[in-house]
């Protein structure tokens, strides 16, 4: 895939995360996930319960340049990382014995997600879809069949990304579900779902813990947060049409059944 350019803005959580008290990670720790599942909100809140010297800031690691990045997975330091990795003999040797969160998200609606970022000015190199020329119906079949050398098909993305990592050992967390626990913090299903994410990653659960997870979940350290994108030229709907839901469904039968979505 064609290599491309994503604008960002700078970090603003380091300095927070220092006013709170951090147990060392005695494991490394690799947030793994699917482009557009909310990577950057999985990434900040667990970045909060991690001291900042054990987060590995250097890249956000990817198939292109894994191999420029094994200490983040060797390093004696036990680093928390973060990225998308596709499932290689390489890498599920490399990470063999890293504790690893995948994210995934419904591909009804990482569709939504995906076209939004695409067309937005955070997103560098589809220039074609953002003229206005095309319809959303045509920007929303061109993320799921995919764009020559330029995107995968939405099947070879989960496939690689997401569903050869299964049963590999790794935690499994859906985004609606990390959605659903942070909007309900105070919740004991919250409780529940936090704790058992602490457990995957090798964090003790502080007391504060839910003032973490508020500070670690505010969309403004997200800069690819749907409310921080500009200059979409076309308006994404809300739900995925029908076509092209059955669309999804034919490209990549049993996928959402697989990822326990109904």
């Amino acid at each position: 895939m064609t290599t491309v350019n994503v604008n960002v803005k700078a970090d603003a959580l380091t300095g927070v995360i220092g006013n709170f008290d951090h147990q060392p990670l005695t494991r490394p720790l690799f947030l793994n996930s699917v482009p557009k599942c909310g990577s950057h909100l999985l990434r900040n809140i667990i970045r909060m319960f991690v001291p900042v010297e054990q987060q590995y800031h250097v890249q956000f690691i990817q198939p292109q340049i894994f191999h420029q990045h094994y200490g983040a997975f060797a390093d004696e330091r036990n680093f928390l990382s973060w990225g998308h990795l596709t499932f290689t003999n390489v890498t599920a040797i490399a990470l063999g014995n890293v504790r690893q969160i995948l994210l995934v998200r419904d591909p009804y609606d990482w569709v939504l997600s995906s076209a939004r970022f695409f067309i937005s000015d955070q997103f560098a190199g589809f220039e074609l879809l953002k003229e206005g020329t095309l319809s959303i119906e045509a920007i929303l079949n061109m993320v799921i069949v995919g764009i020559p050398d330029k995107a995968p098909p939405l099947r070879d993305l989960f496939l690689h990304n997401a569903v050869a990592w299964l049963g590999t050992g790794v935690h499994l967390v859906r985004y609606e579900d990390l959605v659903a626990a942070v909007r309900d913090v105070d919740s004991d299903h919250s409780k529940r779902f936090f704790t058992r994410l602490f457990e995957a990653c090798g964090i003790e659960r502080p007391d504060d813990w839910r003032e973490r997870v508020r500070i670690g979940s505010d969309r403004k350290h997200s800069w690819t947060a749907r409310e921080n994108l500009t200059g979409m030229s076309v308006e994404i709907p809300a739900e995925l049409p029908e076509v092209q839901k059955n669309l999804v469904n034919f490209t990549a039968p049993g996928l959402r059944e697989l990822l326990g979505y109904d």
